[in-house]
């Protein structure tokens, strides 16, 4: 390839992968080891930069292993922006022994002291959910005021902005604004969501283990947000590996009222599997009818 001869020098071997949806992929074997490349046309570069900004704050963190960004860069004659990471290795492990691992290190994420934001939510740079571009202006306020003010305008309100550009339903942008309207109702339990440093599109195809049984989870959306939004996407497509949830409670805890949240944050990917495939507009409509229902 072309392109990492440039970069690095010498020969390389590569092989087209199909790993991801919204990029072109390839493994690459050269001068530097084995990469695990990602590349998109260069007006479109946003994609891999957020990517490479998001996996170097979670791996600054030193609580959970992400794949080292060995480069990120433009290639001006190609027309192309590039993302090389390190190639690893994933093996099946899904026993009671990986799923405290990655119990542990997510709670221990979670719990990282933050300074960016100034206690606000959000982040300093838009990023992607899948193929969506994700706003994450920060939020005015701080505290509770903050992040009821982020999840309204920065998720539910961006995703009812860019279904209403696709002439979605008027029942279902109408039922978004219902459930916007009463989002203080939903921290009645006296919850009050910390700043925690999220993945952000944790579901089980973004996380793997090494063959020790060490945790990987690649891919990331990141913001500062609430950690229950973490662990609301990782109930919606499957579920976390057993004995994920005592490691993660014993060391960062869960509110009561997350059962009720649940709902309230899956709405958000749901939303947005609409937006991106289409014939998710009923399972949005059943959330919310729940959520209003129980929280009306």
């Amino acid at each position: 390839m072309q392109l990492l001869s440039t970069r690095y020098g010498g020969a390389w071997k590569v092989q087209t992968l199909h790993a991801s949806s919204f990029c072109s992929t390839w493994r690459a074997d050269g001068v530097v080891g084995t990469l695990f490349v990602k590349s998109v046309p260069a007006h479109q570069e946003h994609i891999l930069t957020a990517e490479a900004d998001g996996l170097r704050a979670i791996a600054a963190t030193k609580t959970v292993t992400v794949p080292e960004v060995v480069g990120c860069w433009t290639d001006t004659d190609q027309n192309l922006t590039v993302l090389a990471l390190e190639w690893l290795d994933f093996h099946t492990m899904q026993n009671d022994a990986f799923g405290k691992r990655l119990g542990q290190a997510l709670a221990a994420l979670h719990r990282v002291p933050l300074l960016d934001g100034a206690g606000r939510f959000g982040w300093h740079r838009d990023n992607m959910l899948g193929g969506t571009r994700q706003r994450n202006h920060w939020s005015q306020e701080v505290g509770m005021t903050g992040w009821l003010e982020f999840f309204a305008n920065e998720r539910l309100g961006v995703m009812r902005e860019n279904l209403a550009a696709l002439n979605a339903a008027h029942e279902l942008l109408a039922t978004i604004d219902q459930v916007v309207n009463i989002l203080p109702a939903f921290f009645d339990d006296g919850y009050i969501p910390q700043m925690s440093l999220v993945h952000g599109d944790l579901w089980s195809g973004n996380w793997g283990s090494l063959a020790r049984g060490t945790p990987v989870i690649f891919d990331p959306a990141v913001s500062i947000s609430d950690r229950e939004a973490e662990l609301a996407m990782m109930e919606l497509f499957g579920k976390p590996p057993p004995g994920f949830w005592p490691a993660y409670c014993e060391l960062a805890g869960l509110a009561p009222g997350y059962q009720w949240r649940r709902g309230l944050y899956q709405l958000y990917h749901v939303l947005n599997h609409e937006l991106l495939f289409g014939g998710y507009a009923r399972s949005a409509m059943t959330i919310m009818q729940q959520l209003l229902t129980g929280r009306s």
